[in-house]
C-alpha cells in the first residue's frame, strides 16, 4: 500500500557526514503510525512529492530571534504537523474501483540566460586564492557557475508532463516552482482538483515568474535560475495545452 501527497521543501539540520531522508522519512513513519499501518501485510509507504516549494520554507524569517533546534529536531516536528494534517484528511478520501488514466508529455524549448560583459568582468577579477574574503559569501560558487553560462549553449529542451488520473490532474516540470504559477495551473487547470510535481524528470533551477524577477532576490540570480525570465509563461501555457489533450 501507499499513501503520496505533495508538499513543501526540505527541512535540513542533519549532522555533517550524516545522510537523511529529512522529514519525508519521518512523515512516513509518522503517518503509517496513525492509521495503524505499522504491522501486517501488505506493507505501507508513505510518500512526498515536491510540489510548488520554489518560494516556500519551513523558516518564518519575520522572527528575528528563531528557536534553536537541535539536529533532526525540526524535521520531525514539521513531519508531525504533516502528517496529523493528512491524517485529518484520510477519512473523506473517496475511492473508485476505475478512473480514467491518462498521460501526455512533451519537450519545450527555453532560451538560455547569458552573463553581460559586466558580469563577467566582475567574476573574473575575483581573486583565485581561497584565502583572500570574497564580498560575498557565495561569491566564489556563482564566479563559476556565470563562467560555466558564458559557454553554455543558447536554448535547452525541458521536459513537460500532465497525468490525469480521474478528475485529478497532475503537471509535472523540472524546476523548482514558485506557489504563484502553481496557484495558475490549478485555477486554469479542466481538471476538478489539479496539483503541481516540480522537479520531475530533471532539474534546472529556480522558476520565478515575470513578476518575481522584478521584485529580485536569490531565487532570480543568474546561477540559481538558468532559463528566460518568461519562461513561466510558455510553460503554464504548454502545460494546459497538455491537460486539454488528456482531460
Amino acid at each position: 500500500r501507499q499513501m503520496c501527497i505533495r508538499d513543501r521543501h526540505y527541512v535540513g539540520g542533519v549532522p555533517k557526514n550524516e545522510v537523511s531522508a529529512d522529514y519525508f522519512g519521518y512523515f512516513a513513519r509518522a503517518i503509517a503510525d496513525r492509521i495503524g499501518a505499522t504491522d501486517g501485510a501488505p506493507e505501507f509507504v508513505g510518500m512526498l512529492s515536491n510540489g510548488t516549494s520554489g518560494d516556500v520554507n519551513n523558516i518564518d524569517f519575520r522572527n528575528k530571534n528563531p528557536k534553536k533546534y537541535k539536529s533532526y529536531q525540526k524535521m520531525r516536528e514539521v513531519a508531525e504537523k504533516v502528517a496529523d494534517r493528512v491524517y485529518e484528511a484520510h477519512p473523506k478520501v473517496e475511492f473508485h474501483d476505475w478512473v480514467k488514466l491518462s498521460a501526455a508529455s512533451v519537450p519545450l524549448t527555453l532560451k538560455v540566460r547569458k552573463p553581460t560583459q559586466e558580469m563577467l568582468d566582475y567574476f573574473e577579477a575575483i581573486p583565485d586564492d581561497a584565502s583572500e574574503s570574497p564580498r560575498h559569501r557565495r561569491e566564489a560558487i556563482y564566479a563559476e557557475r556565470i563562467m560555466q553560462l558564458k559557454d553554455a549553449p543558447e536554448s535547452v529542451d525541458v521536459q513537460l508532463q500532465t497525468l490525469g488520473i480521474g478528475d485529478l490532474g497532475i503537471a509535472a516540470l523540472p524546476f523548482e516552482t514558485f506557489t504563484e504559477t502553481g496557484l495558475e495551473l490549478k485555477s486554469r487547470s479542466p481538471f476538478h482538483q489539479t496539483f503541481t510535481i516540480e522537479l520531475a524528470n530533471g532539474s534546472f533551477g529556480y522558476l520565478p515568474t515575470p513578476r518575481q524577477h522584478r521584485f529580485g532576490g536569490y531565487e532570480t540570480w543568474l546561477g540559481t535560475n538558468y532559463v528566460q525570465k518568461d519562461a513561466t509563461v510558455k510553460i503554464v501555457a504548454e502545460l494546459l495545452r497538455l491537460f486539454d489533450s488528456v482531460r
